[in-house]
């Protein structure tokens, strides 16, 4: 588990839901070298920055999408005759346009209202790792509205789902992992132990993938945007980026501002903080949104936290059994987890926690199963080995062991439920891994653009509202339009009237709010 930047749908509820989180139950990579070409992609490592890409050729620019009837996503059903398929091919490597090249799917619901349409909207639901083809169609009814206007485009990028997936690790190893790996190592066996799978876990994705594993950054999916948007004919980029969504869309608007059009940004990656950094933001920001749902129960949250920090010590020393799998601390910390994503979710955690307190594990392993996106039948999907062969393509950072032992102690003032957790995944989740990351932080500044709506929650936990103001600041002044919504969850779209109305309007209409309104 780990409680990153993803997006996808709680189903019990209906709520969008949000986070982040790795199946693998460690963290890490290996110094092991990958199969092929594993330098650093089309980056200026001395200075963090993406330089120019070379023009590219005709042969990519001049595309024109073979439209045909989608498939059904793996474990699920096809979306019907009105949504369509494709695949655009793009370079591996942009340094490098005329060489080897990769297919990044597409799915297209064309605007019902052609005399109005506007141009295609562009979608990421996060991550790193969510399939924009798979998560579309299962959305089509929160964004009926624009897509009235808009042909609404998903797709999935590199190095996720049907665009040359990642993949590092087999079914079996990802649940002996997940059940026999300690999160929160409090000896030095449990310490090397974690280590160690991360190592495992990275030698993996060298095997499997590795020659990807250099070009699958943010800045490379951003170019990808790019490409496809002129393939499909748009003069502009309209896109809506949530989450991990909100970061690719940022790199975008500061590699392309004169192509940036009508661009949202929901659930908002603050741009200036490193890996720690985003770390320390999550402490703060689950904490908050736990002890607001104690509150909402009529708890003192100094005693709510207390009763769950016993709850998972008891898991820690033994774990509960669940017919022949068992319920351990880290996956009660991931089935805590998903409930804060949204205000409506909130009564499961209460049904899970008493449970639990009883003796049974039963709902919290079924919501960690939701969250780590495993199946009745064991079978686990490959989003959490996207989500780190990106994010740690993207970040240069690689704390040490030390470095995160040293983090519990704030960490764990910060958060008595969260804090060990997050402080040690500081320095395993891209564990001695096979390649250089990008920089320390994603470049946002995007002078000359049109205006971009970003839009904060106060009750975010995965991405603070925090984020959301640093990220209009860094994409500049006129440039970055901030949209306070006051409430909880991550993602305000679809949740807030308010805040669907004034994207609606944007999106449809072109109407720019103030900055700084409030919903």
């Amino acid at each position: 588990m780990s409680i990153r930047v993803r997006m996808t749908v709680l189903a019990v509820t209906g709520v969008l839901v949000s986070g982040c989180t790795s199946t693998d139950g460690g963290t890490g990579a290996t110094s092991a070298p990958p199969t092929g070409d594993a330098k650093p992609s089309a980056t200026d490592t001395a200075t963090g920055t993406a330089p120019a890409a070379p023009a590219l050729p005709g042969a990519l620019t001049g595309q024109r999408p073979d439209w045909k009837t989608c498939e059904a996503p793996e474990g699920g059903e096809a979306p019907g005759a009105k949504w369509r398929c494709a695949t655009v091919t793009v370079p591996v490597d942009y340094a490098k346009p005329e060489g080897a090249t990769l297919p990044v799917a597409l799915i297209r619901k064309q605007a019902t209202d052609e005399r109005g349409r506007v141009g295609s909207l562009l979608f990421n639901f996060g991550g790193p790792g969510a399939s924009g083809v798979a998560m579309l169609p299962q959305l089509e009814d929160e964004y009926r509205k624009p897509g009235e206007r808009y042909d609404l485009v998903g797709f999935d990028p590199r190095g996720v789902g049907r665009s040359a997936g990642v993949v590092c690790r087999s079914d079996a190893e990802q649940a002996a992992a997940e059940t026999t790996v300690d999160l929160t190592p409090d000896s030095a066996a449990e310490e090397a132990a974690y280590l160690k799978d991360g190592a495992a876990f990275g030698a993996g994705c060298a095997r499997r993938s590795g020659p990807l594993l250099p070009h699958t950054t943010t800045t490379a999916t951003a170019r990808d945007l790019d490409l496809i948007r002129q393939v499909l004919g748009d003069e502009k980029l309209n896109y809506f980026g949530i989450s991990y969504g909100t970061q690719l869309g940022g790199t975008y608007a500061h590699l392309f501002p004169s192509s940036v059009g009508r661009l949202v940004l929901d659930a908002v990656v603050d741009p200036t903080a490193d890996s720690v950094g985003h770390a320390r933001h999550q402490t703060i920001g689950f904490q908050r949104a736990l002890d607001n749902y104690l509150k909402s129960t009529g708890q003192d949250p100094k005693a709510g936290n207390e009763r769950i920090t016993r709850l998972l010590t008891k898991l820690d020393r033994e774990p509960l059994a669940v017919g022949e799998r068992r319920l351990t601390e880290g996956l009660a910390l991931t089935g805590i987890a998903v409930t804060l994503y949204g205000q409506a979710n909130w009564p499961l955690l209460t049904e899970a926690l008493e449970e639990a307190e009883r003796g049974s594990g039963d709902a919290l392993l079924e919501l960690a199963d939701y969250y780590n996106d495993r199946d009745a039948n064991g079978h686990y999907s490959t989003q959490s080995h996207s989500q780190r062969a990106i994010s740690c393509a993207d970040s240069n950072a690689r704390p040490t062991a030390a470095q995160a032992k040293a983090l519990v102690p704030e960490f764990r003032a910060l958060s008595p439920v969260f804090g060990a957790f997050l402080a040690w995944d500081t320095a395993g989740w891209c564990w001695d891994w096979p390649v250089k990351g990008e920089r320390a932080t994603p470049e946002a500044s995007a002078p000359g653009a049109a205006p971009i709506l970003v839009v904060g929650t106060t009750g975010d936990p995965a991405t603070p509202y925090e984020g959301a103001v640093k990220m209009a600041k860094e994409l500049g002044d006129g440039v970055g339009v901030l949209v306070t919504n006051k409430g909880e969850g991550h993602g305000a779209y679809g949740t807030s009237k308010c805040v669907t109305r004034t994207v609606d309007a944007y999106l449809l209409d072109g109407k720019v709010p103030a900055y700084g309104t409030t919903c």
